[in-house]
């Protein structure tokens, strides 16, 4: 299997394990939202009302960008929002840990003050950073298999030079350039 392939499956990887999560997530949070809201408060970075803001709104969103990625639809943006979001959280957790606050994330419900938190938090940063790396990569791949951007948007330049890039892909690359139309001048 050629590389650019190998790579485009990661990419649906990447694209469906960050999506489950994103969905899981919001799932468990958006019947919820008072403990949305504590999870956020617990943070310590907001101020109230806008804690309260992204407590509401946060649930709601992770669906979406999760549906949006599992889907396939808008992904690379939806991937630029799931790393914004990751990187947020990175930047909460380290947060409360730097500043001695124990609380339980928030991530997947729940949230609010919890002793013994801390031991967790290099897990939960290690998840995130994981996480985070998955949705960049959906950003740094154009296209990803099985999503609904390829029927919705095509891309006839993308194709052809894919196809042109697939016929000459087992090229000795150190023959001239003249010897492949794909990459003469």
């Amino acid at each position: 299997m050629e590389r650019g392939r190998i790579w485009a499956w990661l990419g649906l990887l990447a694209r469906l394990v960050t999506g489950t999560v994103w969905v899981v997530a919001g799932a468990l949070k958006v019947t919820t939202p008072d403990a949305s809201i504590a999870a956020v408060r617990a943070y310590e970075l907001l101020p109230g009302n806008t804690a309260e803001a992204v407590g509401l709104v946060l649930p709601a969103l992770e669906i979406a960008v999760g549906l949006a990625l599992i889907l396939g639809v808008f992904a690379r943006g939806a991937a630029v929002l799931s790393a914004l979001l990751f990187a947020a959280f990175i930047v909460g957790i380290a947060s409360v840990w730097a500043r001695g606050i124990e609380i339980d994330c928030g991530c997947f419900g729940g949230g609010g003050a919890k002793e013994g938190a801390a031991s967790a938090y290099p897990w939960e940063i290690a998840r995130d950073a994981a996480l985070l790396a998955a949705s960049l990569l959906v950003v740094y791949l154009r296209r990803t298999p099985l999503a609904l951007d390829t029927l919705l948007f095509p891309d006839r330049e993308h194709d052809e030079h894919d196809d042109e890039y697939d016929e000459h892909d087992d090229a000795d690359p150190t023959s001239a350039p003249d010897d492949h139309p794909a990459t003469a001048s």
